[in-house]
């Protein structure tokens, strides 16, 4: 089965958010993505709303919904208050949840789900109950993907920076290697299994070959990186090829 690509437009507000000025249009970049053949649309937005505006989440939610009501809107970002308001507002078919800190630069870890086991719980079966899908953010650590289902989650996305940002080849096997395991973990648990950052075009190939199970990839950084070569929508096929060539439709567990 192919893989979903979800193009993170994160990198593309934080460009426009330089100026005080309307472009790139971060809509307008959603857009042609989608055209391109993405599956879906990623969101992180923060506090300080450094990059993804919360007026940005309502505009591309309504341009997808008008457009593209077969893709998918995945809001990720740590659950507090306005978080939680923000996507029972919005209705996006997934909500990944991140344990950022405000001073993070960008996500850099997974959830301690064993210590956040009650707040968690609660958080997922809230939003489920909007009748959105679930994902938790997880070190590539395969004890994590039976805590995630514990606390009530549809899938884990596996933070692959480790093994993206590796400096040798053995390191970056040893890294491959704890991504796999603990996509494997997941399908034995029976959660789904999505995958994120510092995803490439050269290291995106083994982890789509060694993962079968793997549903979603969700690339911003190195897709914004590869568009200023390509384009959106030359970089946007690449990825897809790699992923497996055509545009899936995101859904299910």
């Amino acid at each position: 089965m192919p893989v979903c690509l979800s193009a993170n437009v994160n990198a593309i507000a934080m460009l426009r958010n330089r100026r005080d000025l309307p472009w790139p249009s971060v809509v307008g970049m959603s857009r042609l993505a989608l055209a391109a053949g993405a599956a879906g649309i990623t969101v992180h937005p923060r506090p300080d709303e450094r990059h993804i505006r919360m007026s940005d989440v309502t505009e591309i939610a309504d341009m997808m919904a008008a457009e593209y009501p077969d893709r998918e809107f995945n809001i990720e970002g740590n659950p507090d208050a306005r978080f939680i308001q923000l996507v029972e507002r919005i209705q996006p078919q997934q909500v990944t949840l991140v344990p950022d800190d405000i001073r993070q630069v960008t996500s850099d870890h997974g959830w301690d789900i064993a210590n956040h086991r009650n707040f968690l719980s609660d958080i997922i079966s809230r939003i489920k109950d909007g009748g959105m899908r679930v994902a938790v953010f997880v070190n590539p650590e395969p004890e994590t993907a039976s805590l995630a289902g514990e606390v009530g989650a549809d899938r884990i996305e596996i933070y692959t920076g480790p093994y993206g940002g590796a400096d040798t080849a053995e390191t970056q096997r040893r890294e491959l290697d704890l991504v796999l395991a603990t996509g494997r973990a997941a399908d034995a648990a029976g959660i789904g299994v999505n995958a994120g950052h510092d995803l490439t075009l050269a290291n995106l190939p083994p982890l789509v070959a060694g993962l079968p199970n793997l549903q979603e990839v969700s690339i911003g950084h190195c897709l914004t990186a590869d568009a200023l070569i390509y384009g959106i929508e030359g970089a946007v096929t690449r990825y897809r090829d790699v992923c497996g060539g055509r545009t899936p439709a995101l859904g299910g567990q």
